[in-house]
């Protein structure tokens, strides 16, 4: 093994051994990709917890913020922002209810036609919040050197592009 083998070079090289009928290259993006996003999933959910957000708070929260004033979106729309049901949105929405940063208004015959908006207490927690996520994103991203970062991005785009089609 050389210096620059990991745990999925590893992984490759026992599948070589007892499975030398299959090409396990794939594993090498795939399984490197999967291993960075948990890694950075949890980096990221360090940061939201500071703030006493789980991802799912966190990301809703960010998706009224983004909308611009008043901070609202009906639940529906919401819905697709945060690409979650809409019973587990009402369980998100309901939480953050309870801690008074987003209020629930409009249609309670038809869930999807509640309008759902930050509070100002929530509004402050999310710009904080989202002040430490994009500081620690940039840090993340400073592991690579800016050539690397910009290919890697387009790469990425170009693959969900064709992954989302």
């Amino acid at each position: 093994m050389s210096g620059t083998e990991d745990r999925v070079s590893r992984i490759q090289d026992d599948w070589r051994r007892e499975r030398p009928d299959l090409d396990p290259s794939p594993q090498g993006v795939i399984g490197r990709i999967h291993r960075v996003g948990m890694a950075l999933t949890r980096e990221l959910t360090a940061v939201y917890a500071r703030f006493g957000l789980t991802e799912a708070e966190f990301d809703l929260l960010a998706s009224l913020r983004r909308a611009g004033a008043p901070y609202s979106r009906p639940a529906g729309e919401l819905a697709e922002h945060t690409m979650v049901t809409s019973g587990g949105l009402t369980k998100r929405v309901d939480r953050l209810v309870e801690r008074g940063l987003v209020t629930r208004s409009g249609s309670d015959a038809d869930g999807r036609r509640r309008l759902v908006c930050l509070t100002d207490a929530g509004r402050a927690l999310i710009d904080d919040a989202f002040t430490a996520h994009i500081a620690n994103e940039h840090r993340l991203v400073q592991m690579l050197d800016a050539p690397d970062a910009e290919q890697l991005a387009r790469i990425l785009q170009h693959w969900s592009e064709r992954l989302e089609r």
